[in-house]
């Protein structure tokens, strides 16, 4: 019998429909206007919150700098965020044995794919893959779909999935406002998207169900959650999407700011038992 590769772990994640993926923010890097603790106490206690989501049942688990505002983006990002990330990843991955996603705010995108590939990540999440738009950091005008992908081959990381936002949070999409999110969704499919993310209009905010709908019914792509996912709404989420990433939902008093509290992620994976023994 003909021996076949096993799919990518991030297929294998998706593939069942009902994801839950814990979001992780690291505290802020070195540089960063908020940056106040040494490296090695922030790799601790993101591992540790990684630990946490993955011993209640998180199926998977994302790490992000979302405490390095203001953002700067792209090729103006220093070499010293991709080795504080990389430093937290692969603490993380020796913490875990469930799946491990890399976002390198804002717009780092080949840098969290070099992260993710040093550490054996299975995902990133991607901003700007198709289309231009306003983000609150400024004009994001250069898709990152053609030269991304063409650095996942040449660094050898096929199988690192590429999760991609579409008409992202914080963000204007008025340049866009003539292409729908079924439109988009078909770029990025075109484009060679593994999945696509949709959020609400900010962090917190929940996605419209109609702009899941049309996201799943656009293309064969998976479809995740990016915001505002909450154990009540997990039903409905889980008839379009193949996953939801969940961030504020799990921190001291819904505030994304907040460290994990454990009461809250253990409610969130408790809803989704429910729905898959139910």
């Amino acid at each position: 019998m003909e021996n076949r590769p096993s799919p990518p772990v991030w297929k294998q994640l998706l593939e069942p429909g009902d994801a839950l993926i814990g979001m992780v923010h690291a505290g802020a890097l070195p540089g960063t206007p908020g940056h106040r603790e040494g490296v090695e106490e922030i790799v601790a206690r993101a591992a540790a919150e990684a630990k946490l989501l993955a011993e209640a049942g998180f199926d998977a688990v994302i790490i992000e700098n979302m405490h390095d505002t203001p953002y700067v983006h792209g090729s103006r990002l220093g070499p010293e965020i991709t080795a504080c990330m990389t430093a937290i990843s692969g603490a993380i991955r020796s913490t875990i044995g469930v799946p491990l996603g890399v976002q390198v705010l804002s717009g780092g995108n080949t840098h969290a794919l070099a992260v993710a590939q040093a550490v054996g990540g299975a995902f990133i999440r991607c901003e700007n893959f198709v289309f231009s738009h306003v983000a609150d950091e400024g004009l994001l005008t250069e898709a990152e779909a053609g030269p991304l992908l063409r650095y996942r081959r040449s660094i050898g990381a096929d199988d690192v999935g590429i999760f991609c936002d579409i008409k992202k949070k914080h963000a204007s999409h008025a340049i866009t406002a003539d292409v729908s999110v079924a439109q988009a969704v078909e770029a990025a499919a075109f484009f060679r998207a593994d999945a696509v993310v949709i959020t609400g209009t900010h962090t917190g905010q929940a996605a419209k169900t109609a702009d899941l709908r049309e996201a799943s019914q656009a293309s064969a792509l998976p479809v995740l959650v990016g915001s505002g996912a909450t154990p009540d709404s997990l039903a409905g989420l889980y008839e379009h999407a193949s996953g939801v990433i969940v961030g504020s939902e799990l921190k001291g008093d819904g505030n994304w700011q907040n460290a994990v509290d454990p009461a809250r992620a253990e409610r969130m994976v408790r809803a989704r038992d429910r729905l898959r023994s139910g």
